[in-house]
């Protein structure tokens, strides 16, 4: 991997960790719908005029129902449960919980594409549900039930991040990124602009409340996809996927650095075993890897 490439790559994990510290600070002024509905719209317009200016071609006629499925089931729906957990949940924790990804990802492409789960592959599951328990069980954060329904949201997340994985990989194959990334995040913006209207804030968000969606949507979002296509294109799926170990860790920092959030024995300990999770599904540093998932 060249330099230009590495810095590439720590820079998706950053924009990428970034953007639960962007959901924390901004989700309670706007409420997850009206917040999903900004960074979605304001995201696929960024595109949509980055196309324009490179003069790259849209392909999309013909594709919107599969357009429309991937942009509920990937974007939509796990963007908003996303935004809802974190009214409970510490931007760290969700960031963590959300590396599960690889773990559901794996699940779904055995039950649905029929791919093998091997020995150590069906060891990393185990030991990504174990790491699960342990980050929640020994977290700094008190348990509650809304505490322990927000982190039912972000796995719920995940799980639908695995499912738009695996639906993308059958259904746009051939389809170039660029018109993907504008297709799926129009499609989830027609998705959640009209219901963001059924949960307006009864008053103006702050600026620095504001500043976060147009770095959640413009930062985190728009240029996050094309930076993660610029290294699938040049360095490939292998070394792109490495980025699902940097995501968490950027997310933990900056939850730490930036929003005072606390760290346990039990964050670092869930973190770790996750993470080795990870390594054992994707084959990470094994001479194997899949694909990295879109955040």
């Amino acid at each position: 991997m060249s330099f230009k490439d590495f810095a590439a790559l720590i820079s998706l994990g950053a924009l990428w960790g970034a953007s639960f510290l962007f959901i924390r600070v901004a989700v309670p002024a706007l409420g997850p719908f009206v917040l999903v509905g900004l960074r979605v719209g304001l995201a696929a317009l960024t595109l949509a005029l980055f196309a324009v200016a490179t003069r790259r071609a849209l392909k999309l006629r013909g594709l919107w129902a599969p357009l429309l499925f991937v942009g509920f089931a990937n974007t939509a729906v796990p963007f908003s449960l996303i935004s809802a957990s974190e009214l409970h949940l510490t931007a760290s924790l969700a960031a963590i919980l959300n590396s599960t990804t690889v773990l559901f990802t794996a699940l779904v492409a055995a039950l649905w594409l029929g791919e093998s789960l091997t020995p150590k592959k069906i060891l990393g599951v185990l030991l990504g549900i174990f790491g699960v328990a342990v980050l929640v069980g020994w977290d700094p954060l008190p348990l509650s039930p809304i505490v322990l329904l927000s982190v039912a949201a972000v796995l719920g997340a995940s799980l639908c991040y695995g499912v738009g994985a695996v639906f993308t990989k059958r259904a746009f194959v051939g389809v170039p990124p660029l018109t993907l990334a504008v297709g799926q995040q129009t499609a989830a913006a027609g998705i959640m602009i009209p219901i963001s209207f059924t949960d307006l804030p009864n008053e103006a968000p702050s600026v620095s409340a504001a500043l976060c969606v147009l770095a959640l949507a413009v930062l985190s979002t728009a240029v996050a996809y094309l930076l993660f296509f610029h290294l699938i294109a040049s360095a490939g799926p292998t070394a792109t996927s490495t980025v699902t170990l940097i995501v968490p860790v950027f997310g933990l920092i900056f939850g730490v650095l930036f929003l005072g959030e606390p760290v346990g024995f039990g964050t670092l300990a869930g973190l770790a075993v996750i993470l080795f999770s990870v390594v054992l599904i994707t084959g990470i540093g094994l001479g194997r890897a899949e694909k990295a998932p879109a955040h």
